[in-house]
């Protein structure tokens, strides 16, 4: 009869209609609360398979990047414990030159010449703890070779050491420098100054350009250089691998982070669908039993 809508006891149409769209409203919410409890759109390769593989690559260089900051804050530690001792060290010369110029004096007594040549001595020994406490981690960068200058807590490495500064296998030289040639130098001095035959035009000719102390002096003045020069070469690396990972962290978020504001809307959404498809399910299921009253 036209007009008239058909029903069956076994087969139920509405129902089904209504189980396939509660299905889909179900699969989509569960969606919908994946991304707004973890905050992120692609939380798989599920997701969007291309969006993750790339999401998954910059996460790797990013967690390479943080090891090699790690690393590099590590060995500036040793590099600027190092240049600390030299620094110092090469303060302490200059308080040695200024004893130097006053036994390069003739007219001092022989009291006074011995006063003088103790408090070289004195700031020899201060130099000799320098060079030796100049450890960290239990490394020292300008230990003595010889083991004259060696402390017993600090282990001198004579090899050049090696610091990864990205994520991609790259490294820094850092070279090793003892110090034993200048404190050499520094020790013969002090022990000639013991002897009241060394006369001032001895000391004199330590301190002329080409003598002893000032050729020390020259070499102390390089030696802070290269260490100074390391300190910000790390450092200038530190800032790049930091500026990288934040720029390669701004590309993951627009990536696969989730739009939060969009989320929770479609969220609600979504909520209020299945509300509504479960009543319509409800209501769908119960026309089989309402064919039964026409029997």
């Amino acid at each position: 009869m036209s007009g008239i809508v058909s029903s069956s006891i076994i087969t139920n149409s509405a129902a089904m209609v209504g189980v396939e769209t509660l299905n889909s409203i179900n699969s989509s919410l569960q969606t919908v609360q994946t991304a707004v409890s973890t905050g992120y759109s692609v939380n798989s390769a599920s997701d969007n398979g291309a969006a993750y593989a790339v999401a998954q690559s910059v996460r790797t260089t990013m967690s390479g990047l943080t090891a090699a900051n790690q690393q590099l804050g590590d060995v500036s530690g040793l590099v600027q414990t190092t240049s600390t001792a030299l620094t110092n060290i090469s303060n302490l010369m200059q308080s040695m030159d200024q004893t130097l110029v006053n036994l390069s004096s003739s007219t001092l007594s022989t009291s006074q010449r011995s006063q003088y040549a103790a408090e070289f001595t004195a700031q020899l020994q201060n130099v000799a703890s320098f060079i030796t406490g100049a450890s960290y981690n239990g490394i020292s960068l300008i230990g003595s070779s010889s083991g004259t200058l060696k402390s017993t807590s600090a282990t001198f490495t004579s090899a050049n050491l090696t610091v990864a500064t990205d994520a991609n296998g790259s490294s820094l030289t850092i070279a090793s420098t003892s110090l034993s040639s200048v404190y050499t130098t520094l020790s013969s001095i002090g022990a000639a100054l013991t002897t009241n035959a060394t006369n001032a035009a001895t000391v004199a000719a330590y301190l002329s350009s080409a003598g002893q102390f000032s050729t020390a002096v020259s070499s102390m003045g390089g030696y802070m250089n290269t260490y100074g020069n390391l300190t910000n070469q790390i450092n200038n690396q530190v800032t790049y691998n930091q500026n990288k990972m934040d720029a390669l962290s701004n590309g993951l978020g627009a990536l696969v982070d989730a739009n939060m504001a969009a989320e929770s809307a479609q969220l609600q959404s979504l909520q209020i669908q299945q509300q509504l498809a479960t009543t319509a399910l409800s209501i769908a299921n119960q026309s089989p039993s309402l064919l039964t009253k026409l029997i």
